[in-house]
């Protein structure tokens, strides 16, 4: 397992040390990225279609990721709500994050239409059932999902090191290093909590709760190492955090900034983005984009070494 590990963690250091001085490039690797996300969870979906029973499979996901997204955010804000408390966060104007959507409706459309594309696939693969082609479907499926998430990862990575956020930043700013340790940290007690009630194993839970709010990359993580369903337990409940992100981050972030912003996990330096600088100022950005950073960041090699214990 800690071979696969290395193999799936490969394109993703690969990438980190590609430059992209080039705009237009940089334009281009992104629409990369929204492509194989796309792609990726079209594929999951055709997986999900191939679980025996589905309907009681996809009852006992709802389920799952129900409890799995309580148990985490009463961690999260209960220790979100313990660092809002310390001394007050000193915050200082900065850019947005150019490409962030505009509004709290197009941020809310774009996390909609990646739920539609899972279920188109869903709904390809039971049609590929019925015809009689559902078994070589399936199993091309997952041999393809594998190759797009490598070239995922190594877009990802590239991302990452062009992302306009310099070392010097993200270590100087204490109050978003503060933010993303506690949300980590919390999410990671939530799994453990979570494991025995959900029947999974310890490292099972902590892979689950390490999306940090990443959904379209913890949904395909989780499927490729344990398999559709988990992979749709994992989607649904980071999915969950976001929407719950936008109500929440309006009713919280004048009095509890801390609190707002580390709830957005991972979104907060691009989906929630529009939502906290509405509200909070353009303060809260820099903070928010660290933050969101740091976690994108630990995401997906946390995942990767919880799947290979």
């Amino acid at each position: 397992m800690l071979s696969g590990l290395l193999l799936v963690l490969l394109p993703l250091l690969l990438g980190y040390l590609v430059p992209v001085p080039h705009a237009g490039v940089m334009a281009a690797i992104n629409r990369g990225v929204n492509a194989t996300i796309y792609v990726i969870l079209l594929l999951m979906g055709v997986s999900l279609a191939g679980l025996d029973d589905l309907a009681r499979q996809l009852s006992r996901m709802g389920g799952q990721a129900l409890l799995l997204f309580a148990l985490l955010s009463a961690c999260n804000l209960t220790a979100l709500a313990w660092l809002a408390r310390r001394p007050h966060v000193r915050l200082d104007p900065a850019r947005t994050v150019a490409g962030a959507p505009t509004s709290k409706l197009a941020a809310l459309a774009g996390s909609l239409a990646l739920v539609a594309v899972v279920v188109a696939g869903v709904l390809a693969g039971l049609a590929a059932a019925a015809l009689g082609g559902g078994a070589a479907l399936f199993a091309g499926a997952e041999r393809l999902a594998e190759w797009v998430l490598y070239l995922l990862l190594a877009l990802i990575g590239c991302q990452l090191r062009n992302s306009g956020m310099p070392l010097r930043q993200i270590l100087l700013n204490r109050h978003g290093l503060a933010i993303a340790a506690t949300l980590a940290g919390s999410s990671l007690v939530g799994g453990l909590l979570a494991a025995p009630l959900l029947a999974l194993a310890w490292n099972e839970g902590l892979a689950l709760a390490a999306g940090f709010g990443w959904y379209s990359l913890s949904g395909i993580l989780i499927g490729d190492g344990l398999g559709a369903r988990l992979g749709g337990v994992a989607f649904f409940n980071d999915l969950l955090r976001e929407l719950a992100a936008f109500v929440l981050i309006p009713l919280t972030i004048r009095r509890h900034a801390p609190l707002a912003i580390g709830y957005g996990g991972a979104t907060a330096m691009d989906f929630t983005l529009p939502v906290i600088q509405q509200h909070g100022g353009v303060a809260c950005v820099p903070v928010a984009v660290v933050s969101g950073f740091l976690l994108s960041l630990l995401s997906p090699p946390l995942i990767l070494f919880f799947l290979s214990l």
